[in-house]
């Protein structure tokens, strides 16, 4: 298996399905750029609640960047010509509304910073160390 970071937009809305297990999963189709103009499709599914929610969040067009499993596969399309083609299985979906909310996590908290341990790290001043050389 590959692990895989795949970056586009989406082509049709996700759809939420479920298996004649009852399991619940999300299916959507990702439109990703490879260059020279050129684009490749990539069919995602995700069985993960989180990674479901986000991608039932997003409509046709929005973009979307994924992370999971990927595999390559080949399709012949109706001039009979070899098309490539990449399925995914996604563990975990980002979308450009979650950004804003992810940078102010990764902000340290200004109490937590105050402590010695987040000083240390910050580069925050300790007095007690500041000796004459």
């Amino acid at each position: 298996m590959i692990n895989a970071l795949i970056g586009g937009k989406l082509y049709v809305k996700p759809q939420s399905r479920t298996a004649q297990s009852g399991k619940a999963f999300v299916t959507a189709k990702v439109r990703a750029a490879v260059g020279d103009g050129e684009s490749l499709f990539v069919n995602v599914i995700a069985f993960d609640a989180v990674a479901k929610a986000a991608l039932l969040a997003l409509d046709d067009g929005d973009s979307v960047a994924l992370a999971g499993t990927l595999t390559p596969k080949v399709w012949t399309d109706r001039n009979g010509g070899a098309k490539p083609a990449l399925d995914m299985v996604a563990h975990g979906v980002l979308t450009p509304y979650q950004v804003q909310r992810k940078r102010k996590a990764m902000q340290p908290d200004e109490a937590a910073a105050t402590s010695g341990t987040k000083r240390a790290i910050y580069g925050g001043e300790f007095s007690d160390m500041q000796d004459d050389l």
